[in-house]
């Protein structure tokens, strides 16, 4: 029959605990100090040093029993009852102290050790009588009937009596069974005899109790430490490298056991003071140690230091019964004095018999994956080729100083956008290997240039940027950036050669006063563009008409992005004029754009930001396609028989364009204008970017049948030893020269041998810019073949275009008296072109 003891524990606990303490305090009330003789206070603090620290283990059952229990009834049959139940109280509470730190257990062990003393004392009392009384043969009946019921009485408040659970939900005790109840009380009968025998040998071989108690305690006490070495080293020899195989007492402890020693991840035992009770082969493993190093150990000798606190805050959490269990992540420092990260979980487990409170530890060694977290991490927020912050940790690092900055009157900062220029050039030029290396080294300067709590990052593929923390005005920040040019202007030795190179520089203050580490970057970014318009390789420093410039420019690109959509865009077309003759030769097509808002936008504005933002490709074809479609309404209508060419403008980007040809071929299609009156200009940097390329791509154009032309001849970076090899028709001489001819005669000097030059080669000559009659003079004793200029008309539109094809083409032109130069005049009215004699 098994006996449920948690029903009886809530209607026994509080009336054995009130009876408990009345008795303790009836006792106490009784007990004068005058009985309290130094021989009761020695046997006393023998109970309660030594007696506390002897357990006797119950055989066949798992429950232990204190040596002190012993020490009170040798001394109930010594020195009476009071004394006796006073020390049974206290050692009870001892005793039990060193297995649990829970008040109800601790309540009732001193209530039931009192009790069931009180009870003894009563039976000595009523059927012994006085102590001494003991030498007589006649109370040996009586003497063991006392020694039966202090036993009993003993064993059976244990056995029907448990304090109410310490949670709700907390597991229930393992059930006392009949064979549980014989072995206890079998045990506790032997100690009482053995302690009654003592008090018997003491009264009548006239021995000294005292002397009896601390011999017989230290016997037991040495006893039992022998035994505790010798079960260690029993099991040490079995295994010297892990803890020795587990005897269980029963089949269920047996499987626990061999599931605790072969566990893969590492578990341990540990008391609630921190002492290690036992630990596995995988925990010793894990942390480099033996089983017997680390059981000498304390636990807070193998948490980190910086983990140390929250963890002991969390284990008495769970000695106190506020939560179940706990897991985190920890790390341990193993012998070598290397960090383990663990996944520890805790929970505490209660020995069904002894009531004694353990915590039982598992650790999963997750250093492995804390490394690859912290690789990952690193990754996450640095760039990979130069270890820098990449722009994420950069952007954090401005947010945390912007809000420095408002908790500090007076601090100031800057940031700086550095970009490398040319940077493509020496990519392309010497690989990409190369260039790489050329970004290490570059980011290991900008660290030397900085002060110890500035950041430096890569936000881009040469872009940097960089955090000056706590600078004492603008001034500093232009220093640094200054400082920074002079390191980079050092040459870099990369793959066995010197490489050079310079950077250009925008600085944003925080004086301007910030919120976002958005818009403090982009302002410095804004800067440092303002640096390469103005020459690259400077520094440039942010300002507000900066920030407004920009926006116009964005808002400028969005509204070009409709502009075709919402036919914004219009061409206007502008004449070229034979020189020799006045004759009307053709016309080259013009973008305009009418903005609803801003009305007409300069080319000189919205060309570049074409360009940049690679919408010039889309303008470019439509440009060519209207341009063609006007020339063949023209042919209908007014000039069927003039031989006239539309010349349209073709942009870099247009050109390097793989299907330009099949886009030619297909608007001469679907126009019908034949190709000897198309005229495709391209300048002279877009040719010379890549002479194969570039060749290939012009003799195809010239296969078509159209005519090509190089704008702005002489001012890019062409090699004239290149210029034969072209198929072109028209050289078009840039108008910079052509004004200036009057005021410098080297340009004069520069546009006759550019004339000279293509004469040779067989192509003609086109002068931009005409805008005088000294400029027409001049140019026609040069020789050059045809002009373009206000001179002789502004850029007309369709309309007007058309009266001057009808009205030049429609009549003879007289030539020219010899002796008397002819000019042309400009009608504002109509835009014609028309010839007059100067008188």
């Amino acid at each position: 029959m098994l006996f449920d003891r948690r029903s009886l524990s809530r209607l026994l606990f509080w009336p054995c605990v009130a009876a408990g303490f009345a008795g303790l305090a009836l006792t106490a009330y009784n007990f004068t100090p005058g009985r309290a003789d130094a021989r009761l206070l020695l046997f006393s603090l023998v109970a309660l040093s030594l007696g506390t620290r002897v357990v006797v283990k119950v055989p066949r059952a798992r429950a232990y029993v204190s040596l002190a229990e012993t020490f009170c009834v040798l001394s109930l049959f010594v020195f009476g009852a009071e004394g006796p139940v006073l020390l049974a109280s206290f050692t009870a509470v001892c005793a039990s102290l060193r297995l649990t730190r829970e008040w109800r257990r601790l309540l009732l062990d001193g209530a039931l050790a009192t009790l069931s003393l009180l009870a003894a004392g009563f039976a000595v009392t009523s059927y012994v009588g006085a102590p001494e009384t003991l030498a007589r043969p006649e109370t040996a009946y009586a003497f063991g009937l006392s020694l039966l019921l202090v036993a009993f009485l003993q064993t059976a408040s244990g056995a029907f009596v448990l304090p109410p659970p310490a949670r709700p939900g907390a597991p229930a005790d393992a059930p006392f069974t009949p064979a549980r109840f014989f072995w206890t009380f079998s045990t506790k009968l032997a100690l009482a005899s053995f302690a009654g025998l003592g008090a018997l040998a003491c009264w009548r071989f006239g021995l000294d109790p005292f002397l009896y108690a601390v011999t017989a305690a230290a016997v037991l006490h040495f006893a039992h430490a022998v035994y505790q070495r010798k079960d260690h080293a029993d099991r040490t020899a079995a295994d010297p490298s892990g803890p020795a195989p587990f005897v269980a007492a029963d089949e269920g402890t047996q499987l626990f056991m061999g599931a605790f020693e072969h566990a893969a991840i590492g578990m341990a035992l540990v008391s609630p003071k921190g002492g290690w009770l036992r630990a596995n082969r995988s925990l010793c493993y894990m942390l480099g140690y033996t089983e017997r190093e680390l059981l000498a150990k304390g636990f807070d000798g193998v948490v980190h230091p910086d983990d140390l606190g929250q963890a002991l805050a969390h284990v008495k959490d769970l000695l106190r019964g506020s939560t179940a269990t706990y897991q985190s992540e920890k790390r341990f420092i193993n012998k070598h004095g290397e960090d383990v990260w663990v996944l520890w979980s805790v929970a505490p487990i209660r020995d069904s018999e002894t009531e004694e409170v353990r915590l039982i530890f598992q650790a999963q060694d997750i250093t492995d994956r804390k490394l690859s977290e912290g690789r990952l991490l690193h990754n996450a927020f640095h760039d990979a080729l130069t270890g820098l912050p990449n722009r994420a940790l950069f952007i954090d690092h401005v947010k945390l100083t912007i809000a420095r900055s408002k908790r500090r009157d007076g601090h100031l900062f800057a940031v700086l956008f550095l970009d490398l220029d040319r940077f493509k050039v020496i990519n392309d030029s010497l690989g990409h290997m190369v260039g790489d290396q050329l970004l290490v080294g570059i980011a290991r300067r900008l660290e030397a240039c900085l002060r110890e709590g500035d950041t430096v990052a890569r936000v881009g593929g040469d872009e940097f940027t960089i955090l000056l923390e706590d600078i004492e005005d603008e001034d500093e920040a232009v220093q640094v950036a200054e400082r920074i040019q002079k390191e980079l202007s050092q040459p870099f030795t990369l793959d066995g050669r010197e490489v050079f190179t310079t950077a250009s520089i925008g600085i944003a203050p925080s004086s301007t006063g910030y919120e976002d580490p958005e818009d403090i970057l982009r302002d410095a970014d804004t800067a440092m563009y303002r640096a390469k318009s103005a020459g690259k390789a400077r520094h440039e420093v942010f300002d507000r008409a900066m920030h407004a410039v920009a926006v116009n420019l964005l808002q400028l690109e969005t509204d070009l992005r409709k502009a075709l959509e919402r036919r914004e865009l219009y061409l206007v077309y502008q004449p070229i004029v034979g020189l020799d003759d006045f004759r009307l030769c053709g016309f080259e097509a013009l973008v305009r754009w009418n903005h609803p808002e801003r009305g007409l936008v300069s080319p000189l504005d919205f060309i570049p930001v074409a360009e940049d933002t690679g919408q010039i490709i889309a303008l470019g074809q439509w440009a060519l396609l209207e341009a063609c479609r006007q020339m063949r309404r023209w042919q209908r209508s007014v000039a069927a028989d003039a031989h006239l060419f539309m010349s349209v403008n073709l942009s870099s980007k247009q050109f390097n364009q793989p299907d330009l040809i099949e886009q030619v071929r297909s608007i001469l299609t679907q126009t019908r204008l034949s190709p000897r009156n198309l005229k495709l200009e391209i300048t002279e940097s877009a040719v010379m970017e890549n002479i194969e390329t570039a060749t290939e791509m012009l003799k195809q154009l010239r296969a078509l049948g159209v005519q090509l032309a190089i704008d702005d001849f002489g001012t890019g970076y062409s090699s004239l030893s290149y210029l034969h090899r072209f198929p072109i028709d028209t050289l078009k001489i840039d108008r910079s020269f052509v004004t200036r001819m009057s005021e410098n005669n080297e340009n004069t000097e520069i546009v006759r041998t550019i004339v000279v030059l293509a004469q040779n080669l067989g192509m003609d000559v086109v002068a931009e810019g005409v805008e005088t009659k000294e400029q027409l003079a001049l140019l026609r004793r040069l020789g050059c073949e045809n002009g373009q200029g206000y001179y002789f008309s502004r850029p007309s539109s369709e309309a007007d275009a058309e009266k001057i094809i009808a009205e030049t083409c429609a009549r003879p032109k007289p030539a020219p008296k010899q002796e008397v130069p002819a000019v042309v005049i400009m009608d504002d009215k109509v835009k014609s072109v028309r010839m007059i004699e100067t008188p």
